[in-house]
């Protein structure tokens, strides 16, 4: 396929052509805002990872901390900060923190959809630029994670851009403003989750397009010190959060904060890429559990797409290859990993969209050609698929109602009276709703209901909230008031005349707890 795009010769780009792509841009975007932001406000915190991130956020807002997250007063070590930074701001802005938490994501929507307009545009028509955003919005991956709010969806953002600067410099280029940009973007993509790196990857398969003259490529002899920039560039954006880090460890940092700068730097990172200690799957996981449905509607035209994709490969069109070969090398990338998860190979989907919305005007020839009813049956399921998609933002919050967690923490602080709360084998939504001052000795500690036991010897007019199973082991069932909805959120109220004597820990006495409370509990 050839380039349509005027601009791609260096001349002027017609007015009226020009009008068109902005329309067309136009109305994408508001396609994207309206399917990402269905039943925004009427959602809240779902998950254990959306309780997490808008605690950890309004913790820092709370604190003034915001080099080191903290999780009700213990440090929070599993990722950077800056996903939880733009939630903070957002509420610091005057957003409800329950919008705020879904923003990030919807803006990288927004961004992703121009991105794949703009690129496939330039690439090859504006056509091409229209279809790569409906693909994107269309596969349903992209709405269960934009609509989320979680990491990976602000993460989209940062993978856009680097998408975006490395297909204008490597294919379109040279054009080094837009290579510093992808290095920029990488950087605060790997302090919003470790993997921000990836757009890199497409210099593997430009390379090789590059030496072996494949054509749709550009080709920069000469320019290593141009290119060792990038990488400035990337720590650059980096350090703008780790060099603070560094210095407020080194020069005013305890054990727990270099505990910290460890376990973020080379535990949560190498380690667990290598040796991951939860979510462990076999190497084809994402081949056999997640495309199949994940990339849904895309999967469906893989046995046309395969042979096409192979033919353009044929005519050493570099476009496809370093599109293609990215994706591959990032399901490479996380299939080598022990740990995995079904959002994980999220990042590679604009660039399979962008490798696939080129094919997509032959494929609706050679499947309606002959066929006009077709036609209007695939336009019609297209409709509905959208629809369907956008009503299920509504719907999905009223059949979800109110988190269980909150009515739970509401609950116990009207029978405590609001008094200190213990609190053992906790989640991230008991301190997220929690509506009066909490004690805890660490979200994973061991032997957390004898601590209680023990906390609660010195403290008897307080309360500690125990599991059923956990119960009998420490204290007397019949003193003990049940809580909770009897399912997910099961659990007992005790107090110290609840203590059967049968639990003792000496190193309860020496350790001192936790204590959080919210200045402004989260209604």
């Amino acid at each position: 396929m050839g380039r349509l795009s005027p601009t791609l010769d260096g001349t002027d780009e017609p007015l009226s052509l020009l009008s068109s792509r902005r329309i067309s841009l136009l109305l994408l975007l508001l396609l994207a805002a309206a399917m990402i932001s269905a039943g925004l406000g009427m959602r809240h915190p779902s998950n254990v990872d959306e309780e997490r991130f808008l605690g950890v956020a309004l913790e820092m807002l709370q604190g003034g901390d915001w080099l080191i997250p903290h999780r009700a007063a213990e440090i929070y070590p599993d990722k950077p900060p800056l996903f939880m930074w733009a939630i903070a701001g957002l509420t610091r802005l005057g957003i409800a923190p329950t919008i705020a938490l879904f923003v990030p994501a919807l803006l990288a929507g927004l961004v992703t959809v121009a991105c794949l307009h703009d690129l496939g545009a330039r690439l090859w028509n504006r056509r091409v630029g229209v279809i790569a955003g409906l693909l994107f919005l269309a596969t349903y991956q992209t709405y269960s994670i934009q609509r989320a709010g979680q990491i990976d969806g602000f993460l989209l953002l940062w993978t856009a851009l680097g998408l975006y600067g490395m297909a204008r410099h490597l294919l379109l280029g040279p054009a080094w403003g837009w290579f510093y940009l992808a290095c920029a973007a990488m950087g605060f993509g790997i302090i919003s989750k470790g993997v921000g790196f990836l757009p890199a990857l497409m210099l593997i398969p430009y390379a090789f397009a590059a030496r072996r003259g494949w054509h749709g490529v550009a080709r920069m002899p000469g320019e290593g010190r141009a290119w060792l920039l990038g990488l400035v560039v990337a720590l650059a954006a980096i350090g703008t959060w780790l060099l603070p880090l560094i210095i407020k460890v080194v020069l005013f940092g305890d054990q727990a904060s270099r505990a910290y700068l460890n376990e973020i730097l080379l535990r949560q990172t190498a380690h667990r890429y290598a040796n991951a200690w939860h979510h462990r799957e076999p190497f084809w996981f994402f081949f056999t559990h997640v495309i199949p449905k994940y990339w849904l509607p895309l999967v469906l035209a893989l046995p046309w797409l395969v042979p096409a994709w192979r033919r353009q490969l044929t005519k050493r069109d570099g476009r496809y290859l370093v599109l293609l070969g990215w994706v591959v090398l990032v399901l490479i990338f996380f299939s080598l990993s022990s740990g995995k998860r079904k959002l994980y190979i999220y990042p590679a989907l604009p660039g399979l969209v962008l490798a696939t919305a080129p094919l997509v005007p032959w494929l609706l020839r050679r499947w309606f050609a002959s066929r006009p009813r077709g036609r209007k049956i695939f336009i019609g399921l297209a409709l509905f698929w959208f629809f369907a998609w956008f009503a299920r933002g509504f719907v999905e919050p009223i059949k979800e109602g109110v988190n269980p967690r909150q009515t739970l923490m509401t609950e116990v602080a009207d029978v405590t009276n609001g008094t200190e709360l213990m609190l053992t084998h906790w989640r991230e939504g008991h301190w997220l709703y929690a509506r009066q001052p909490l004690v805890h000795f660490g979200m994973v500690g061991p032997q957390q209901v004898e601590k209680a036991a023990e906390w609660l010897r010195s403290h008897p007019g307080n309360s500690a909230l125990i599991r059923p199973e956990d119960l009998p082991r420490c204290f007397k069932p019949e003193l003990a008031k049940r809580v909770g909805d009897g399912d997910d959120e099961d659990w007992y109220l005790v107090q110290g005349n609840a203590d059967n004597g049968q639990c003792q820990d000496a190193a309860a006495r020496q350790q001192q707890p936790y204590r959080f409370a919210w200045k402004r509990p989260l209604d």
